[in-house]
């Protein structure tokens, strides 16, 4: 039974922007938000203090009091913080005391209900005026331990800072880590030895930059604290709090309740996730930090992969629809672990089912084996009327899946046109597990070192570098008045050269740029390149072997004309276009062949898996309109039919 309360304070609004953003949040930023923030369930939220006065000022042309103010119109649930500098107030310098007394009565008229109060070397000096300031004006006076590591900064000396402001009278007290130094350990025996000396309740403020941050707070909350700093994540890691999703998840399987309204927090996220390119752009910040794994459970290594599958069905504005449907796609599935190769199962069906815009429409062979029972039981049993609807009249297995195959390296190389590519037992182990891949990569070590061609990790690495030098070439190059009024700025033209290399690889026939008035139209020749694209090979299970004889390397499609046919069967989605299920075997259909609804007529390969394509009807093959190995896109014609 959950018995103890965790707090959490919102950095999202002060510490978060402020650490990579440079503090560069719009009071419009926050107040397009501030109601759904307020409805999370924080402790309070740090919305004011630190740089964001100076910033407002300097850079923003904004008025802070009146920042303050709409915000508190705002939020009228969730208490508002600020930090304060001690003596320093907002500033870089100590202040008179009057000074330090009217800005905080003025700030709590305003709206600032807990002031978290530091000061840089500790000296409780600096920091008692503050405190007598807050308690008199009738708000929650904060302390603060200014953390680090040294030979003088023991757990005995921080103790005795505490005691110090303990005395003047602290509602609260935060051990303040601001670099991120605070060990797990530390954090265990710092909160240990403060609650035994003051009873005053601790809170806890880290850093994410070390990465020990989330285990701090752990081990600190078991030892005795009542409240951590969190920032919603798109806000969160690096120099940033740690995320306040992951906290939930962590502290929600132990004896800590922890009371926020998760959509609430998603639809926060979203919210900044939107904002983050325009507010950190040029600070070379990305964040590291994704809490919808929490929701859809991509790992971390095929989060980006899966990005890159949608950029290539030119469906990238779909990613959240698909990271959606990976919960329903697993819950289907009798929910699986996503761990390879149950990540990348679930993760395709639902993209499949994102881009064909009809759920299960198209289903890859390795879906079909694991519902089957191929890869094994699945967690939690799956419907009997999804399992029809996916395996048709087969039935699934009831044994271990390994007990139908044969013993493979008796006769792993017996197909292999050219053995003397095999150097060891090592290499047939590869072929057996990979063949077509491995026998690539056989050829090319076979080749002298001068002969051999860049590998692929090579071209991609160029690739990379090439596009921020030519942005870079490209605004240094660019020169225009600035008594024109320009219709491309600088950036504009940065932009485009960035676009013009990504889509130098999406092979499009026709690219349009506009802004205004102003029309750029590309169009490809023959001669364009369309880069490296190496399609993986087909493999109806993990233990069987394919010949030798490789696939052709997928090539640009020819325009064949298909006005003279009625009625077409189009590609569902974008993709390699195959006749066969895999090189040693034949074709699906033949022009002629007459198909009922629902037999295989031909493949697409796209995001790393191999798709058989149904007939949606019962037809005659007419002709087919595309060569073997052709790049599709969406909708294009494959094979002209007669219905029957």
């Amino acid at each position: 039974m959950k018995h103890k309360k965790l707090k959490i304070t919102d950095t999202t609004l002060r510490d978060g922007h402020q650490s990579l953003w440079a503090t560069r949040m719009r009071t419009k930023d926050i107040i397009d938000i501030i109601d759904t923030i307020d409805s999370v369930g924080y402790y309070s939220l740090e919305v004011w203090g630190g740089a964001t006065f100076d910033v407002c000022l300097r850079f923003l042309r904004e008025n802070p009091w009146e920042r303050l103010r709409l915000i508190k119109s705002k939020a009228k649930k969730t208490p508002l913080q600020m930090l304060l500098r001690g003596q320093n107030v907002v500033g870089y310098k100590n202040y008179p005391d009057d000074i330090v007394d009217r800005f905080i009565e003025t700030a709590h008229q305003n709206g600032i209900d807990i002031f978290r109060i530091f000061d840089a070397l500790n000296d409780s000096r600096n920091l008692e005026v503050a405190i007598k300031s807050v308690k008199k004006h009738g708000a929650h006076a904060q302390g603060t331990l200014s953390y680090t590591t040294s030979p003088v900064h023991t757990v005995e000396k921080f103790v005795s800072d505490a005691k110090e402001q303990a005395a003047m009278g602290i509602d609260s007290l935060c051990i303040k880590d601001m670099a991120g130094l605070l060990s797990p350990t530390m954090s265990k025996n710092l909160v240990t030895a403060l609650i035994n000396e003051i009873d005053i309740p601790i809170q806890i403020h880290c850093h994410a930059t070390s990465g020990m941050a989330d285990s701090a707070y752990l081990d600190g909350v078991r030892a005795g604290a009542g409240a951590v700093d969190c920032a919603i994540s798109t806000m969160a890691g690096f120099s940033s709090q740690p995320p306040v999703e992951t906290i939930y998840a962590i502290f929600k399987e132990t004896e800590f309740d922890v009371d926020l309204d998760l959509e609430a927090l998603r639809k926060v996220n979203k919210y900044f996730a939107a904002l983050a390119p325009q507010r950190a752009k040029g600070r070379g910040f990305q964040p590291i930090i994704d809490a919808e794994i929490l929701v859809h459970q991509i790992p971390g290594g095929m989060i980006s992969n899966f990005r890159s599958q949608l950029e290539q069905q030119g469906a990238i504005d779909k990613l959240p629809e698909a990271l959606e449907e990976v919960s329903r796609v697993r819950k289907d599935l009798g929910y699986p672990p996503l761990v390879t190769p149950t990540s990348q199962i679930v993760g395709t069906q639902a993209v499949m089912n994102v881009i064909t815009g009809e759920r299960y429409k198209v289903v890859p062979q390795e879906v079909k084996n694991y519902v089957k029972g191929m890869y094994g039981r699945s967690p939690a049993p799956l419907d009997p009327k999804f399992i029809k609807q996916i395996l048709g009249n087969e039935k699934p297995i009831d044994h271990r899946p390994a007990d139908d195959l044969k013993p493979m390296l008796p006769t792993a190389t017996k197909n292999v046109a050219n053995p003397e590519l095999i150097q060891n037992e090592e290499d047939i182990l590869s072929y057996c597990i990979f063949p077509e891949i491995s026998m690539e990569y056989f050829k090319w070590r076979a080749l002298a070192e001068d002969k051999r061609p860049k590998t692929p990790a090579d071209i991609e690495l160029e690739e990379i570098i090439k596009i921020p030098e030519a942005e870079k070439e490209t605004t240094e190059n660019y020169v225009i008045s600035e008594s024109v009024n320009q219709m491309l700025h600088k950036e504009d033209y940065a932009g485009m050269n960035a676009i013009l290399e990504r889509v130098s690889r999406m092979h499009l026939n026709e690219l349009v740029i506009r802004k205004g008035n102003f029309n750029l139209s590309l169009r490809s020749g023959d001669s364009i390149s369309i880069g490296h694209v190496t399609p993986e090979p087909f493999v109806e299970s993990p233990h069987e072997v394919v010949k030798e004889n490789t696939r052709e390397v997928a090539k640009k499609p020819e325009e064949k004309s298909t006005k003279e046919y009625k009625e077409t069967i189009n590609a569902v989605m974008a993709g390699t276009f195959y006749r066969s299920a895999s090189a040693d075997k034949p074709p699906l259909v033949e022009e002629g062949s007459e198909v009922k609804k629902g037999d295989p007529i031909f493949i697409l390969e796209a995001m790393k898996l191999y798709n058989e394509i149904e007939a949606p009807f019962n037809c005659k093959i007419v002709k087919i309109l595309v060569d073997e190995a052709t790049i599709m896109t969406k909708d294009q014609p494959v094979m002209a039919i007669e219905k029957m």
